[in-house]
């Protein structure tokens, strides 16, 4: 399986990719707005970099309900911080966006990837993604963004799930982007139960059937939290490291974390393992990235 960043084409047929969480919000629900600042981001992002980010993905509204962010006030929050990335490390950058206005200005400051936790609700979304050449990540959600939703309930959740990305899915084909620019993430706890979140977890595989990579947003979680017994969000990072083991042996590929170092750790890990399960056998302790040119002349990284 192949996923396209940029002009770079990555081999996920094993290894996955880390994504960097950098939020520029003073109400976060991990760093509780510790990286707001500019210098303080700035700061976070070149240790995600250095701990082995794949990618760094750039937010400026968090996904639950709080104080109302406009526009342009995203907009300021975000362009600038995703045109400090680009310029300062050799990274791609996401952009954590359902408005179609700022995927715009963030992908001219230099993103190259829409992460849209609406599923593309705005109906300009797709085709600004499209015109920028950006790949997309379609979530489900089940009311919408920053929408408290107490009692979520559903007949299926694990065949409604993967029916509303499809219908994402066949949407972003249809404008356009390339199947090795789409990435479908289930939204645990996005309008879910705790259950109903481990429940998608188990069954990440599901999401495999279409044929596109798999993100996990998993990391320190509050369905972690709820299935150990209520602990906060400081004391999930176990939990949140056998989630996203899980996640890969059922075919994720792309993890968004909090903690990059101990993700890439677990990611290569696995891989290793999985390469070995399929017979390719890598030595322990090699470099698990080869880099080549794809016969497009796309460079190709393994």
């Amino acid at each position: 399986m192949r996923l396209a960043l940029g002009s770079v084409v990555h081999d996920v047929t094993h290894r996955a990719l880390v994504m960097g969480i950098a939020n520029r919000t003073p109400d976060s629900f991990y760093d509780r707005g510790r990286h707001y600042d500019f210098d303080a981001f700035c700061r976070h992002v070149e240790r995600l970099v250095d701990e082995g980010a794949d990618l760094v993905d750039v937010g400026g509204v968090r996904a639950a309900p709080g104080i109302e962010v406009t526009p342009d006030e995203e907009i300021e929050r975000v362009v600038p911080a995703v045109a400090a990335v680009t310029s300062r490390f050799d990274v791609p950058v996401s952009v954590d966006t359902f408005r179609a206005v700022v995927l715009d200005e963030a992908c001219r400051a230099g993103a190259v990837v829409a992460n849209d936790i609406s599923g593309f609700a705005d109906p300009a979304y797709l085709d600004v993604a499209a015109r920028h050449g950006a790949t997309v990540v379609a979530t489900h959600v089940r009311l919408g963004p920053r929408i408290h939703d107490p009692e979520p309930a559903y007949d299926d959740v694990r065949a409604e799930v993967v029916a509303f990305l499809a219908r994402r899915v066949e949407a972003a084909r249809a404008r356009g982007i390339g199947a090795e620019r789409i990435i479908v993430d289930a939204g645990l706890d996005l309008g879910k139960t705790p259950a109903m979140s481990l429940e998608l977890l188990r069954h990440s595989d599901d999401l495999v059937s279409l044929a596109c990579p798999v993100l996990l947003s998993a990391s320190n979680k509050g369905f972690l939290g709820e299935l150990l017994g209520g602990v906060d969000v400081d004391a999930r990072a176990a939990a949140t490291i056998g989630a996203h083991a899980l996640g890969l042996v059922l075919g994720c590929r792309v993890l968004r974390v909090h903690d990059v170092k101990a993700a890439r750790r677990v990611a290569d890990l696995t891989a290793a393992l999985l390469a070995v399960r399929a017979g390719d056998d890598p030595p322990l302790g090699a470099p698990l990235t080869r880099t080549g040119v794809a016969d497009d002349g796309v460079e190709v990284t393994s």
